[in-house]
């Protein structure tokens, strides 16, 4: 077999690259060591920016998300009993932000591969990457009891932090920057309908709330767990207790209760690799960067690498050379650590830490409430949540390139 891209991890970052390319005439073909349906029943964030929508338009995949998806101009910050909403269109006119569930992307996105004929190979196991570093990489992997080598050009690492795209880069090669928090997060689907018309996010002195949604009448909810809680030992009544404890009591007046769909602890972690390419390997998503859901950067960081990428290679094929490739790291890296950041900052503004004392309170206190009182304050909030830009050298501004890129600059108004 033979493709120009092979695309490693049938996520949402592998098939969004993948439809992009191949709107641009790029051939690909994805490996996923999963079923669809394994793929499917992952849950995950959905917060998208604009900018993510917009790549999702040109995937040809935004049919559903722009009739389903609920569209918010601002969240709340809630700080014990007092309750301040960010405005995403006046501070800054950044627009919106749509929810739309992580599981709906990655299903439209398996819809539009597969009406256009694109190959996904799922179930492919033991899969392996060779001679990255050269003119010719190729891939191997195990099929319905076959062994298949796959000739490529590059190869897009798609898979996830326990991927093996990440691994098959030589040891020494990359530099690793982690921040483990001691705390997760306790997480509660339910077919209940949401608190608020908008997301909270809550600091409380028993410990930090989500109240996010999925639809007009499903909704997600978070509460900060300490490091090592079991989900077993949380019963639906001991959740919806605890986060009535942490809202306001007008909010926690409204909140309807009901059994959990789905029920789990994320650990919290933040997370970098440089540099996110090695010869003709290139890392994007969960495979390079893992963020706290705080910020609710994850997805959008991802949809950003692979839009870049996507523009690049536009490039590197108009020009018949792989030069523009030479600076996906470098420009990706700009607005990963950007959002690595704001989420770092989130995390730590929102959250109660074991080791905090009363000093680090009444900081945390003191530059929520400087931020909060600032109209440049509240400037710097929304923009972070709203999504950056993403700078690409005038040397890749084809068309092709700069459809890929407005789309991810959309969030900032550019």
């Amino acid at each position: 077999m033979k493709t120009t891209v092979a695309i490693i991890g049938a996520g949402p970052a592998g098939l969004l690259l993948g439809q992009l390319l191949l709107r641009q005439g790029i051939d690909n073909i994805v490996l996923e060591r999963r079923s669809p349906q394994y793929v499917l029943s992952r849950i995950r964030a959905g917060v998208l920016e604009q900018g993510t929508v917009e790549l999702l338009r040109q995937a040809g995949a935004d049919a559903r998300l722009r009739t389903e998806g609920i569209v918010h101009h601002g969240f709340e910050l809630v700080l014990g009993e007092r309750r301040e909403r960010i405005d995403l269109r006046g501070h800054g006119g950044h627009g919106a932000v749509t929810i739309y569930g992580q599981t709906e992307v990655t299903r439209d996105l398996m819809q539009a591969r597969a009406a256009a004929g694109a190959v996904t190979v799922y179930e492919a196991e033991d899969v392996s990457l060779h001679d990255l570093d050269g003119a010719n990489p190729w891939v191997e992997y195990q099929h319905q009891g076959q062994r298949v080598r796959l000739d490529c050009d590059y190869i897009a690492g798609c898979d996830g932090f326990h991927g093996v795209s990440r691994a098959a880069i030589p040891a020494g090669v990359l530099r690793e920057y982690e921040r483990v928090y001691p705390f997760g997060w306790l997480g509660v689907l339910a077919d209940t309908p949401p608190v608020n018309e908008e997301l909270i996010y809550a600091r409380h002195a028993r410990g930090f709330a989500l109240c996010s949604m999925r639809s007009a009448t499903r909704t997600r909810y978070y509460v900060q767990v300490p490091a090592g809680e079991r989900v077993e030992d949380w019963s639906d009544a001991r959740f919806w207790d605890e986060l009535r404890a942490r809202l306001p009591a007008e909010v926690a007046a409204r909140l309807t209760t009901g059994p959990s769909i789905e029920k789990s602890i994320a650990p919290l972690r933040s997370y970098v690799v440089e540099p996110m390419q090695y010869g003709r390997l290139f890392l994007a998503g969960d495979a390079a960067h893992i963020v706290p859901p705080t910020g609710a950067k994850g997805l959008n960081l991802a949809a950003g690498d692979v839009g870049l990428l996507a523009a690049l290679f536009a490039q590197a094929a108009r020009d018949g050379s792989s030069a523009p490739l030479l600076r996906y790291s470098e420009l990706a890296l700009k607005r990963v650590w950007k959002a690595v950041r704001f989420s770092w900052w989130m995390t730590t503004m929102l959250h109660r830490f074991p080791s905090e004392d009363a000093f680090d309170r009444r900081l945390h206190e003191a530059e929520l409430d400087y931020l909060l009182a600032s109209p440049s304050g509240r400037d710097t909030i929304a923009e972070n949540y709203a999504g950056l830009p993403l700078e690409l050298p005038a040397a890749a501004a084809t068309p092709e390139a700069a459809d890929a890129v407005e789309a991810i600059s959309a969030t900032a108004g550019g």
